[in-house]
């Protein structure tokens, strides 16, 4: 038992090269529940695999001559100044990997100067992340939904108290996918979730449990409440197609979240970055778009925002910097991103976030 809950406690500087050294690292301290249920995917992990592997159907075509030097990776969204387009994405339950949880992973995505988005599932109260992270730190909550909209009203207005700037709507998980792995470990949550305490208690429940006490039928009314009631901007997640860019921003969406929960859902679906452009295209300008699943390289984000997305989220690779560092770890997993990035930026003749936008990327025929 011990093996599979115990949580790390590490604070302080990691040593890695690239994300799969972290990954590899982490795999070693995460108890071994607690990272199958942090790294698996669906099924026969199709979709996990293809999340990453997708980014090779774009190429960056380097540029010379461009006058480029010191790119700037700086970016303003939403009245904010961010140091990259890089953001964190919501993962449940940050105290599997570190017994500090959100509120180490808070104050690190704080210290990087981004956005933090709290997942409804989170091992921490709303209270503690935001003071981890500091009242002045960009944060937003992810919903999932409860089937009690008394509920739904309170942990909307939890958020607003605790300064979230937008609600996340996941809207891609009213089932919990084939996650075979955590059938295998019999991995129960051995972690209370306190956000979401009145309708869902996590301790020894399974994921498909906690799924099933949270709202299964999702329409554009919800969306329609969610931004009604909150009177912040409400971001769709789990957006793969054009039609589900008209549904959404048809009830209200303020922003499109393009994911497919990182292949933890529908295995067999397309890879995220493969839906991107379709979305984009949809888009066209309406809304912001925000991308995630399957980044673990400044190239995948410079591809990612070349393909219409105005900001990228990490997940895993910040809960393994956690795992093996807590918010020192986790500031150096956004560094590396930010660092990788500006190479790119540089060598694909590209000044600023704004340039990044106007690239075109080519077609790889050699697939």
């Amino acid at each position: 038992m011990e093996r599979i809950y115990q949580a790390s406690t590490a604070e302080g500087a990691i040593d890695f090269i690239n994300m799969k050294d972290l990954e590899v690292a982490a795999k070693e301290i995460i108890p071994e529940g607690g990272y199958g249920y942090i790294s698996s995917g669906a099924g026969d992990v199709f979709t996990y695999q293809e999340n990453e592997r997708s980014f090779n159907h774009k190429l960056i075509i380097p540029h010379v001559l461009r006058d480029v030097e010191l790119p700037d990776t700086t970016t303003k969204f939403s009245g904010e100044k961010l140091t990259a387009p890089i953001i964190m994405a919501p993962v449940a339950a940050h105290g599997l990997a570190n017994v500090a949880a959100e509120k180490a992973s808070a104050k690190g995505v704080a210290q990087f100067g981004t956005i933090y988005t709290a997942s409804s599932y989170a091992s921490c109260t709303l209270e503690d992340i935001r003071e981890a992270g500091g009242l002045k730190a960009p944060q937003w909550f992810q919903f999932y939904m409860s089937k009690d909209d008394g509920i739904n009203r309170d942990i909307l207005d939890l958020a607003k108290r605790n300064g979230s700037k937008a609600i996340v709507l996941t809207a891609d998980a009213t089932v919990g996918g084939n996650r075979e792995t955590d059938r295998r470990n019999g991995f129960t949550f051995p972690l209370a979730m306190p956000i979401v305490q009145a309708y869902q208690s996590g301790i020894g429940q399974t994921m498909d449990a906690v799924y099933g006490s949270s709202k299964q039928k999702l329409s554009p009314k919800d969306v329609e409440f969610i931004a009604n009631y909150s009177d912040l901007p409400v971001y769709v997640k789990g957006v793969q197609s054009e039609e589900d860019v008209e549904r959404s921003l048809d009830s209200g969406a303020s922003g499109i979240w393009v994911s497919n929960h990182g292949g933890r859902q529908l295995d067999g679906g397309p890879a995220a970055f493969d839906s991107l452009q379709y979305v984009a295209e949809a888009v066209a300008g309406r809304a912001p778009i925000v991308f995630d699943s399957g980044v673990r390289r400044g190239q995948h984000v410079f591809k990612a925002l070349a393909s219409g997305a105005d900001l990228v989220a990490i997940g895993r690779p910040v809960i393994y910097g956690l795992a093996l560092g807590g918010s020192t770890g986790v500031q150096q997993v956004f560094d590396f991103f930010k660092k990788e990035l500006e190479m790119v930026m540089q060598l694909a003749g590209t000044q600023t976030v704004a340039d990044i936008k106007t690239t075109t990327l080519r077609e790889n025929r050699y697939l």
